[in-house]
């Protein structure tokens, strides 16, 4: 039997443990103490406890003490790590990955440049550095040789603006990766972000498995990705395709990665982006659209299964003309985070957790009820995938999950990806790159989550959960009265004998149809709609087409809860205090820094609301600190 250690945690992790498993091979996982419960241990066959998942000398120790001969990275932490590939290799133990020598070559967008150039792939023109900035056909992108992820690159529209934007890039880039070399490329206004999947085994084979559209992004983090890409024809499909596969062919490649590539809608072109050495948190809108015709028949592509075998040595059992497509993917990413407050990361812990479930649906999460979630890690949750026998039909899929996926106890993104799945722009590929930076995605309505909310919260009262807030409605000689409810700031009048709910002038139709663990379906104004529900003591969280809305319930003996002056600034979100740059007594000017926070890979900077004098730092360099902690205090001068 073979032992597969998977160095990764969460979602991914567990994906590969289901086809390992499937496969007959033994696998083991590795946890820090703050993993110590999470689902992909309790899943493995076998668990070895780790300081970092990014220590490479502890991960290799835990293959070595499990007996491990495969190694699987995933994505993130160290899969695209040459110095990890080196020393799994010196330890004799096989990573289900390339080579570090290929990672070296490929993880740099210098040199990978130069290997495009040798393979025939077009590459994005550029710039030499140390020219005179006023020679450059302006827009021009400065980006960092060393990385990705969006670190360490700007857009820069004149010459009088590039040294400093180059300055800012290297700062950038070397924090982030080490390596402050910078790349200067023609700047593409409006364009596709088309992505290959390729896969090569070590007899020399490398094939592709059609491509990706991932353009629909947000500061170079993809938001949602689909298979196949939705705006190419046959002709540029054939021509990306095969530069993927010369490209994985230069570098003697082996293994899964992708080959990413941007498409110019003005002129059609594309050119060569960089290779990821690596499986990609997408994979799965390839696995639900691509078919392999072997001996057994058409089977849908399993990618991790694919890995494996090529890892044990063994040749890819298919030819290039056996790989096919069938319908279409869209897969959307469900973070914890505030998508509508500035995309603030978020943490806490769950208390209900229901995923979209359906015919075409797949769901890749490791996300439980009461399960905590830290900013300690990547803040995406899960992966919702939806399959259709065309575009139109894998999107509406796609909404009608999102809609069935209700995360509360903390805030994520559903909300926000079901109204941009829902978008006429979405809907009809008008998304570019630069989209979701220009645009704002317009925030849900909380009008029909309040109707949810207060309907439940009398439904309650009345069926026999009583408390302070209950009122009995009764008045002699009369209907019942409305019961008038507090739901944060808003008051909702709900009136049980005539079936009505009003606020803010505004009085809606409510029909019951049902109410059971949780999830209660009304009519409202004859629509029929549904809302998963937490009504506590304290607390009432709706979530209702994916968005959650959390309003406290007012003490009815008196509010103790002191309210913050206009000169104190709460902490944003749930992290790690970066800098504090004033002291107590200190006198500020209006906007200046005070300290800086991060959380999540998100920097946030804090500044002083007015002109003043400091009178509270509540936090230190290093301290974690939680969502609202009061952080300084301001006295206005």
């Amino acid at each position: 039997m073979n032992t597969l250690l998977i160095a990764n945690r969460g979602e991914i992790a567990l994906r590969v443990m289901r086809t390992a498993q499937r496969l007959g091979w033994r696998t083991v996982a590795i946890h820090t103490d703050l993993d110590a419960d999470a689902p992909h241990v309790r899943a493995a066959d076998a668990v070895v406890r780790v300081g970092s998942y990014l220590d490479i000398d502890a991960v290799v120790a835990a293959a070595r003490e499990s007996g491990a001969g495969f190694v699987h990275p995933g994505y993130g932490f160290l899969s695209e790590r040459a110095p990890f590939a080196r020393a799994l290799a010196d330890a004799g133990i096989t990573l289900v990955g390339p080579t570090g020598d290929v990672m070296d070559a490929m993880g740099r967008k210098d040199r990978a440049r130069d290997i495009a150039v040798a393979a025939g792939v077009p590459i994005v023109p550029s710039y030499d550095l140390a020219a005179d900035p006023a020679s450059f056909a302006y827009p021009v992108l400065v980006k960092a040789a060393a990385g990705g992820g969006g670190k360490g690159m700007r857009v820069v529209r004149s010459a009088p603006d590039f040294v400093e934007a180059c300055a800012a890039a290297r700062r950038e880039s070397l924090k982030a990766f080490g390596d402050d070399t910078l790349l200067v490329e023609k700047y593409v206004e409006s364009g596709r972000h088309i992505e290959v999947q390729v896969l090569g085994d070590t007899h020399g084979h490398v094939r592709h498995f059609f491509e990706r559209d991932c353009s629909t992004q947000r500061r170079h983090q993809k938001v949602l990705e689909e298979a196949p890409a939705p705006t190419i024809d046959a002709a540029q499909r054939a021509a990306i395709t095969r530069a993927a596969v010369a490209l994985a062919e230069q570098c003697d490649y082996t293994g899964a990665g992708t080959v990413e590539f941007l498409l110019d809608n003005a002129t059609g072109e594309f050119y060569f982006l960089e290779m990821n050495t690596r499986l990609q948190v997408e994979h799965p809108v390839t696995e639900e659209v691509v078919r392999v015709q072997t001996d057994q028949g058409s089977e849908r592509v399993d990618l991790v299964a694919l890995q494996l075998l090529v890892a044990t040595g063994e040749p890819l059992p298919f030819e290039q003309d056996d790989v096919t497509l069938e319908g279409h993917a869209i897969e959307a990413r469900v973070y914890a985070e505030d998508s509508f407050h500035g995309f603030l990361p978020q943490a806490g812990r769950t208390s209900i957790v229901r995923w979209g479930s359906g015919h075409g649906v797949r769901v890749d999460h490791a996300l439980e009820p009461e399960q905590e979630v830290s900013t300690s890690y990547d803040p995406m949750l899960g992966k919702v995938i939806a399959w259709g026998a065309d575009r139109e039909a894998a999107r509406s899929t796609l909404v009608a999950a999102l809609d069935g996926t209700a995360i509360l106890g903390i805030t994520t993104n559903t909300g926000f990806l079901r109204a941009l799945a829902a978008s006429d722009e979405f809907r009809d590929t008008t998304i570019d790159t630069a989209w979701l930076d220009d645009h704002e995605v317009p925030a849900p309505d909380a009008a029909l989550a309040l109707v949810f909310g207060a309907w439940t919260e009398v439904l309650l009262d009345t069926a026999g959960s009583t408390g302070p807030w209950e009122a009995d409605g009764w008045r002699m000689g009369a209907d019942p009265a409305p019961d008038t409810v507090t739901l944060g700031d808003a008051l909702v009048v709900v009136d049980r004998h005539r079936g009505t709910v009003t606020h803010d002038g505004t009085t809606h139709d409510v029909r019951l149809v049902s109410a059971a663990d949780h999830t209660v379906h009304l009519l409202v104004d004859g629509r029929a709609e549904h809302a998963v529900l937490n009504v506590q003591r304290d607390l009432v969280d709706v979530v209702h087409r994916g968005q959650r809305w959390s309003w406290e319930r007012p003490d009815p003996f008196g509010d103790h809860a002191a309210a913050a002056g206009d000169g104190t600034l709460l902490a944003p979100m749930p992290g790690t205090v970066l800098a504090v740059n004033v002291a107590e007594g200190q006198a500020v000017a209006e906007g200046e820094t005070l300290g800086v926070m991060e959380a999540m890979k998100m920097e946030l900077a804090l500044r002083a609301p007015f002109a003043g004098t400091v009178t509270t730092v509540g936090a230190g360099v290093g301290d974690l600190v939680r969502l609202g902690a009061t952080l300084f205090v301001v006295e206005e001068s």
